[in-house]
């Protein structure tokens, strides 16, 4: 039994009506990209960017997906999304590489749902032959949760992906499963260590262990490590001597929009030459 209560009526309108803008902005192009650097923890090169997508919000503004996407992924709309923000992503990447900056991979991330769709490989190298981006330039960040439930759909989406030559990483690694199965079961390149493991390094001995687990880890089976979250030079430090290639966070760079991630690249290259 459910006592009807105005708050119930109140909450389906409001769903009801984000789910109208969504629509909206998905039929107009309501969305923009925001580039994140990585740079190896080496030397500071630039390594890479995760196109990271925001809703143009008609009424709030700028809305991370964290507010949208679960909306998005329960109406079925988050096919559109997901395949605007690969074309839009391959399409700036192609455009910087033309200005002269450096051939560094773009990453975009990709729902569990999509990974269920026979065409999604196709689709993938079709938008890689409108736009010029070589496949082995585009990542596609995926959940411990789509391996974990993969079925044998998704398991063909994967090869056919990596047969193409696109790279596929693991987005948020050690929060999910603690199987491991499934890194040797798929076509996996990279490995991105969750936040939660680099906020409170380099004090919490506990972490750093973590951390220093799935870098050794993923060293033996030959796959990549990216820190993400990394806020301060210590981290940086901390990453570097454990031997994590690579580090995203605010201490590097926020999520930019494509022009000023243009102009940071320049300027960040400049700085490198110079040094």
């Amino acid at each position: 039994f459910h006592f009807y209560t105005p708050a119930l009526e109140s909450r389906a309108s409001r769903m009801l009506n984000q789910e109208q803008l969504l629509r909206q902005s998905i039929a107009l192009g309501g969305f923009e990209l925001h580039y994140q650097p990585q740079v190896r923890t080496d030397d500071g090169t630039l390594a890479g960017f995760e196109a990271l997508v925001r809703w143009r919000h008609p009424e709030r503004g700028l809305v991370s997906p964290e507010e949208f996407v679960a909306l998005a992924e329960a109406r079925g709309l988050i096919t559109a999304i997901d395949r605007w923000v690969l074309r839009q992503a391959c399409s700036e990447a192609c455009a910087w590489y033309a200005q002269g900056m450096p051939r560094v991979p773009v990453a975009v991330n990709m729902s569990a749902q999509e990974f269920r769709h026979a065409d999604l490989a196709s689709d993938v190298a079709a938008v890689l032959v409108e736009t010029g981006l070589p496949a082995q330039l585009l990542h596609i960040e995926l959940t411990e949760s789509t391996l974990m439930h993969s079925d044998a759909q998704v398991q063909r989406t994967l090869h056919a992906l990596q047969q193409q030559g696109v790279q596929l990483a693991i987005d948020d690694f050690g929060t999910g499963y603690s199987s491991l199965a499934y890194l040797k079961r798929h076509p996996i390149h990279q490995l991105k260590i969750d936040r939660s493991f680099i906020t409170e390094l380099p004090g919490n001995e506990d972490d750093a262990a973590i951390v220093t687990a799935i870098v050794q880890m993923a060293r033996s089976l030959r796959l990549r490590t990216v820190a993400e979250g990394v806020e301060t030079a210590e981290q940086l430090a901390l990453l570097r001597t454990l031997g994590c290639e690579m580090a995203q966070g605010y201490h590097i760079a926020p999520p930019m929009p494509a022009e000023q991630a243009l102009q940071w690249q320049k300027d960040y290259c400049h700085k490198l030459q110079a040094q």
